[in-house]
C-alpha cells in the first residue's frame, strides 16, 4: 500500500531506522497547531465520559429521527471536524496533503451505508468510482474503502446467505449490484488503486465474503487490488483467513486482507441471544487479541502472497507487527505490509510509525454530515468501549500541552 510514486520496495533499510517511540508526543501531535490540540483535548475529555457519550448518542439518534436541524450543526463543529475529512472529495484534499507532509497516506471512505433505494445505491456506486479516480490522481491515496451495504439492499444479502430464493425483481437488483461493484474494481485495477471491502454483521457477512472472493479471483492476479476485512472478534475468522489464503494460493491469485477487531459486538450478542443461536463473538477479549495477533503473524509469514493491513488502535498489536517486521528483515516500505488508524484517533501510533519508516495511513471518512452521523455516533460509542485507549490518548495530549506550555 505504498503511494503510486517512484519509490521502490526495499529502498528503506531497517538497520538505519529507529524503533518507533510511541511516547514521543512531539512527533505524535506535530500535525496539530496549539489551537487544534486544545480543541482535541476538550473533545476527548468529553468522550472519555461513558455516561455522557451514552446519553448524547441516544439523544442524537432521537433528534435525527425527529429531523431536528441543530444536530447536524453540532456534529459538524465537533466530532465531524475531528473524525472526518470533509463533506466531499475536494474538501478532503487539504487533509490528504497535510497527512502526506507528515509521511502518512490516506484511505478514502465515503460514509454512506445501509441504503436501499435504487437511486441511492447508484449514487454511492458513482461516488466510489469517483473516489477511485481521485485516488489515482494522488500519490498519497493508495486505497479507497467500500461498504457493500451502500451498493446493495441488506435484505438481498441476508436472503443470499440463508439460501432463500430472490424474487425476479430482487434478482434484477442483485445483478445490478454485482455490476456496480465489478465496474468499480475493474476501474481500480486499471488505475492501480486498492479497494478495501468493509465487514458487516454476521447475518450478511458470508454472502459478502462470496462476492469478495470472486472479486479477488478476477482482480488480484498480478497484484493485490481487492481486500476483504476480517473481524477477529469472531471466533471463526482466523480459520477463514487461513482457508482464504490457501484457496487463493491454489487458484493462482493473491489474498488481500484487512484485519480489524470488530464493530458490532453488542448487536451480535443480543441478536444471537434473542434468536437462540450460538454467538459468533469470541468469549472474551483475550481470545480476540490472541486470534488477531495470530492472524497478523500468519500474514507476515506469507507477506509476498498476502497484501494486508493491520487496521488497529491496539498498541500491543502494533508493537507485535513492528517486532515481526524487524525480526524477519521485511522492508518497512513493502507494499503488502501496512498499518492504518482512523482519522482523528491514535495519532501517537500513526505518526510515530510513519516517522520510523513504516507504511502508515489514516482512514479518512467523508460525506454529507447527515450521511455520516451514524458513523460518528458509532465512533464515539466505540471509543468509550475501548478499554484505556481514550484515557491513554488524553494523557498523551495532556503531556504535549505541558511540553508546549499551553
Amino acid at each position: 500500500m505504498i503511494p503510486n510514486s517512484e519509490i521502490k520496495e526495499g529502498d528503506q533499510t531497517d538497520g538505519s531506522l529507529a524503533y518507533p517511540d510511541f511516547t514521543d508526543t512531539e512527533i505524535a501531535f506535530q500535525n496539530k497547531t496549539n489551537r487544534e490540540l486544545k480543541e482535541t483535548y476538550r473533545l476527548f475529555k468529553l468522550m472519555n465520559n461513558n455516561l455522557l457519550v451514552d446519553t448524547g448518542s441516544l439523544l442524537s439518534k432521537i433528534a435525527l429521527r425527529l429531523r431536528l436541524p441543530f444536530v447536524e450543526t453540532v456534529m459538524k463543529h465537533t466530532i465531524f471536524k475531528q473524525f472526518c475529512g470533509g463533506e466531499n472529495l475536494m474538501d478532503c484534499q487539504s487533509v490528504i496533503d497535510h497527512l502526506y507532509s507528515h509521511n502518512t497516506l490516506a484511505i478514502l471512505d465515503y460514509g454512506a451505508e445501509s441504503k436501499s433505494a435504487e437511486e441511492d445505491l447508484n449514487d454511492a456506486a458513482k461516488e466510489l468510482v469517483k473516489a477511485i479516480d481521485f485516488a489515482a490522481s494522488n500519490n498519497s491515496v493508495p486505497v479507497v474503502s467500500c461498504k457493500l451495504t451502500a451498493l446493495v439492499e441488506n435484505n438481498q444479502l441476508i436472503k443470499k446467505q440463508n439460501k432463500h430464493p430472490l424474487t425476479a425483481h430482487e434478482k434484477k437488483r442483485y445483478k445490478a449490484f454485482l455490476k456496480r461493484i465489478n465496474k468499480a474494481c475493474a476501474r481500480a485495477h486499471k488505475l492501480g488503486v486498492g479497494v478495501f471491502i468493509d465487514a458487516e454483521e454476521s447475518w450478511m457477512q458470508d454472502a459478502m465474503d462470496d462476492v469478495v472472493r470472486d472479486l479477488m479471483k478476477k482482480y488480484n492476479r498480478d497484484r493485490v487490488i481487492v481486500y476483504n476485512t476480517y473481524q477477529m472478534y469472531r471466533h471463526d475468522k482466523l480459520e477463514q483467513l487461513r482457508a482464504d489464503y490457501f484457496m487463493a494460493h491454489s487458484e493462482g491469485y493473491k489474498l488481500g486482507a484487512k484485519l480489524v477487531r470488530g464493530a458490532y459486538m453488542e448487536k451480535e450478542r443480543e441478536r444471537a441471544k434473542d434468536l437462540g443461536y450460538p454467538s459468533p463473538i469470541q468469549p472474551d477479549k483475550a481470545s480476540t487479541d490472541r486470534d488477531y495477533n495470530e492472524g497478523l503473524k500468519f500474514c507476515l509469514d506469507r507477506y509476498e502472497e498476502i497484501g494486508f493491513c493491520n487496521a488497529t488502535h491496539n498498541l500491543e498489536s502494533v508493537k507485535l507487527m513492528v517486532d515481526e517486521i524487524i525480526a524477519k528483515d521485511i522492508p518497512r516500505d513493502h507494499r503488502h505490509v501496512n498499518f492504518c488508524q482512523l482519522q482523528g484517533m491514535s495519532d501517537y501510533i500513526t505518526f510515530n510509525l510513519s516517522e520510523a519508516g513504516f507504511n502508515t495511513a489514516k482512514y479518512v471518512v467523508y460525506g454529507p454530515v447527515k450521511d455520516v452521523i451514524e458513523y460518528l455516533i458509532r465512533r464515539a460509542e466505540e471509543n468509550t468501549a475501548v478499554t484505556g485507549e481514550m484515557s491513554r490518548e488524553l494523557k498523551l495530549i495532556t503531556t504535549e500541552k505541558k511540553r508546549r506550555g499551553i
